[in-house]
């Protein structure tokens, strides 16, 4: 038996990625050379949501790349099933441009190191930031992220959920504990 505990609502969640939007807006040089790279799943329509606030806030539309790191994680070789490959998609030319990798949760950092793989896989950018909505600790590499949405202290046997409406029917962040785990 597992324990859901809700720890952002709908609301909560839409706030936090509005004021990420701000920030990336505040930090960015020139809004005409960022790029989001969304991480396949769940970071997708989170640099979409980004990328229509900033939109709405400064008239700029901002490209979207999308990452799957699949063929860049350092576990493929320990992975019983088969993953599924969704393909990254590179619609501009990021060499010279500040790239933004955007993903639901950051927990060891090991998917962000696949991700800034992936993306020197395709060309060279000026810089790579990392913007996340959640991120729990328990890094296992030297890896921090510029755009925060909330710091959620966790132990490593809690998994923290991020619903999106797009993909889950709902938005909101969860905390999930197996009944009987200390």
């Amino acid at each position: 038996m597992e324990r859901r505990v809700q720890i952002l609502t709908q609301t909560e969640v839409k706030r936090a990625l509005m004021r990420l939007s701000y920030e990336i807006i505040e930090k960015s040089e020139d809004l005409d050379k960022v790029v989001l790279a969304g991480i396949h799943t769940r970071g997708i329509p989170i640099s979409e949501i980004l990328r229509d606030n900033i939109e709405k806030n400064t008239g700029k539309r901002l490209p979207i790349c999308t990452l799957d790191i699949t063929f860049y994680r350092d576990d493929l070789s320990k992975k019983r099933e088969i993953p599924e490959v969704k393909g990254s998609l590179f619609p501009v030319d990021i060499n010279g441009k500040e790239v933004i990798i955007c993903d639901d949760v950051l927990y060891t950092g090991r998917t962000c190191r696949a991700a800034i793989d992936s993306i020197f896989a395709k060309g060279r950018p000026k810089r790579i930031s990392l913007c996340v909505l959640i991120d729990r600790g328990h890094r296992e590499l030297p890896i921090r992220p510029d755009y925060v949405g909330k710091n959620v202290p966790t132990s490593q046997k809690e998994v923290v959920k991020v619903n999106i409406e797009s993909i889950d029917g709902k938005t909101d962040v969860e905390i999930i504990r197996k009944e009987g785990d200390q």
